[in-house]
């Protein structure tokens, strides 16, 4: 049976309390609380020094999540916790910087030499494929037996390393960093892989549409995408589907609305806007996200970026950019993430049963926050 691999973030300092409460027991916040369902007894986590960028141990799950408020570390109690048992472990110098296995990481394909992977490390509970987590394991099992010692940097050990101080920083001296150009995805070579990716956008827009329709919502497809079909059925032909939305809004903002690719309302009112990104630049839809807050300030409709799988640790970064935290209501706050494959199982769990759910379910039960975790 495949192992999964979840990545779980330290600071030297909260390392250095996770040891001494015996090492037994691993926490997170309360906002991780629904993707930490999803990790089962016996996966492992690839315990990941900031800081330092360096991976120090791997521990196996015991038994599932449970909540405890017991403080251990300071500032946040990281009520969901996990009994763990470590597989492999070293000190702080014999720790293995992800630089040296960079090149046989499946995570790392497709990255070109010089771009950077920060954003793979944004938040814990990110899943890493298996053939890595092997990797890692194999190598800190090595380390153990042949140490090889690595200078640790102390100021990096130790500094203050959660982006979300950060950006609090900065916004406290009214400094605003222009976000660096994204890196462009690697263009498909294949008709076939273009043709998948198109695919996979048609296929999660008529799905959120379809949703919202059989929940009884009135639902808007992109004014541009009227014409679009899914296997053969017209988005325009669902029921439910309006012409025109209400103008309740001054003129860029409804504009800006139009474009958005699938939206929810109940009467006239707003309850939910999704942007799909497979084939697009996560940045230019969110944009579209920041628009909106920019020129609606008082906004109350729950936004959603809704990408794939791998995707979502760049879709968390990206909200979390100080152009975007640095507004007078941080994105973080009122945009969650949805991934593919949580948008799938949600319709295909609730099938039959979709009429009865209200709008905030997606909001509660399938998205997930955005805000960044400070490291625990």
């Amino acid at each position: 049976m495949t192992v999964t691999y979840w990545l779980n973030l330290f600071s030297g300092e909260t390392w250095e309390v996770f040891l001494k409460h015996g090492a037994g027991v691993t926490g997170f916040r309360a906002s991780q609380k629904k993707v930490a369902e999803k990790v089962k007894p016996g996966d492992r986590f690839l315990c990941y020094i900031t800081g330092i960028s360096r991976f120090i141990a791997v521990l196996e799950a015991k038994g599932p999540q449970f909540w405890d408020e017991t403080p251990v570390w300071k500032g946040e109690s990281y009520p969901v916790r996990f009994k763990v048992e470590p597989l492999a472990m070293v000190p702080f110098e014999n720790a293995i910087p992800v630089i040296e296995i960079r090149d046989h990481l499946k995570i790392f394909e497709g990255a070109s030499e010089n771009t950077s992977f920060g954003y793979l490390f944004q938040g814990s509970l990110r899943k890493f494929p298996s053939e890595d987590g092997e990797l890692i394991l194999k190598e800190l099992r090595r380390e153990k037996e042949f140490p090889t010692p690595r200078p640790v940097d102390p100021k990096k050990l130790y500094r203050p390393t959660s982006h979300s101080r950060l950006v609090r920083a900065n916004a406290e001296k009214g400094e605003v960093t222009v976000p660096e150009r994204e890196e462009p995805p690697a263009l498909p070579t294949q008709p076939s892989e273009v043709q998948a990716e198109a695919t996979a956008h048609t296929e999660i827009q008529w799905l959120l549409l379809k949703l919202g329709s059989e929940m009884g919502l009135r639902v808007w497809v992109a004014r541009n995408d009227k014409s679009k079909e899914y296997q053969g059925r017209r988005f325009a032909d669902l029921p439910r589907v309006i012409k025109e939305l209400p103008h309740q809004f001054i003129e860029a903002v409804q504009n800006t609305i139009e474009r958005i690719d699938v939206l929810w309302l109940k009467q006239d009112a707003i309850v939910g806007a999704f942007e799909i990104e497979s084939t697009t630049s996560i940045y230019s839809g969110l944009l579209r996200m920041s628009d909106l807050i920019s020129m609606q300030p008082n906004l109350t409709i729950p936004l959603y970026i809704v990408a794939p799988d791998e995707r979502r640790g760049k879709v968390i970064e990206e909200i979390n950019r100080p152009t975007f935290a640095n507004l007078r209501l941080p994105m973080s706050r009122v945009c969650r993430f949805v991934s593919f494959s949580d948008l799938r199982e949600a319709v295909q769990k609730h099938q039959g049963l979709v009429r009865y759910l209200p709008p905030e379910w997606m909001w509660e039960e399938v998205a997930e926050s955005c805000e960044l975790e400070p490291v625990p």
